[in-house]
This record gives structure tokens, C-alpha cells and sequence, in this order.
């Protein structure tokens, strides 16, 4: 099991890392996990109830708030869905030949 460590602890070690990197932007832990719901999750095709149970939320509703979808994610999305009606589709030209 890995350790635990507060809020606070978990901050000033992302303040240590983004100094690090030369990242100016104020990261906290917060930041952390909806970065990691939608940039790393979401955006990658990972269902929202798995990203909900990652993040550790009793309620789908908490990830629907909290987890937004970016808009690269909808697009794929639709994208997705166009090829599978033109995958059917030409499924039922084949057949009707």
C-alpha cells in the first residue's frame, strides 16, 4: 500500500516539482486530480464511472461536476460515431448485393 500524506504535504511537494520543471502556474493537489480526470482520463476514452471510481467518488454525479469534458474528448467522440455508421452502412450495402 503506498503511504499517505496530507493535502498540505502533497502541495509543497508539487510546488518543489513545478519549481523544478520551471512551471510558473500555482499547481495543488486539487489541480492534480482534474487534470488527471479529464487531460489523462477522459481525453483518452476512459469511461466517466471508471474515472469516478478512481477518483474515489460515492456518486457519478461528484465526477460528472468535478471531471468536465474537453472538447478534443467530444469531438473523438462524434468522430467514433461516424465511422460506426458508415461501418454499418456499408455492412447493408453488402448484404443488399
Amino acid at each position: 500500500m503506498l503511504p499517505l500524506c496530507s493535502n498540505q504535504k502533497a502541495n509543497s511537494y508539487l510546488k518543489e516539482i513545478t519549481k523544478d520543471c520551471g512551471i510558473r502556474k500555482n499547481i495543488t493537489f486539487h489541480v492534480a486530480r482534474h487534470t488527471f480526470a479529464t487531460t489523462v482520463m477522459l481525453s483518452n476514452g476512459v469511461p466517466i464511472e471508471t474515472v469516478s471510481k478512481l477518483l474515489g467518488h460515492a456518486k457519478l454525479s461528484t465526477t460528472q461536476i468535478y471531471a468536465r469534458v474537453v472538447e478534443t474528448k467530444i469531438s473523438q467522440d462524434i468522430q467514433n460515431l461516424l465511422i460506426k455508421f458508415e461501418k454499418k452502412k456499408q455492412k447493408r450495402m453488402e448484404l443488399a448485393e
